[in-house]
């Protein structure tokens, strides 16, 4: 093999990790931080399509209760596809931040016409 061959070889290897592995690492650790940090009361949809609210959380399992009649469920943390709570709080805080920006940038305006 020629220094070229190694050359080309490192580079595939190096476009490989960062196409494919690293984004998946990030992703597994937002999800983990997710469901760590799920607490009483907030909004989950499962990765089956359920949703409801947390009652009890445990090491490894959560207990939700589905609907208004009161029907808990018990299933494993890494059953849970999305904090509904926090993604509402997240958009919640994304929109104040656009209005202050488009605010700022009014205000801006009307000095200058001035």
């Amino acid at each position: 093999m020629d220094l070229y061959s190694i050359i080309m070889l490192v580079v595939m290897i190096a476009l490989f990790y960062f196409l494919m592995i690293r984004p998946e690492n990030k992703r597994k650790k937002a999800a983990q931080e997710m469901r760590d940090a799920l607490k009483k009361g907030d909004s989950i949809t499962t990765i089956g399509g359920m949703k409801g609210k947390v009652v009890a959380i445990m090491d490894e399992t959560i207990v939700f209760e589905t609907s208004e009649d009161r029907v808990r469920i018990e299933i494993a943390k890494w059953g849970i596809s999305s904090n509904d709570t926090a993604a509402a709080a997240a958009a919640a805080a994304a929109a104040e931040k656009k209005n202050a920006k488009a605010a700022a940038k009014t205000e801006t305006e009307t000095k200058v016409e001035e």
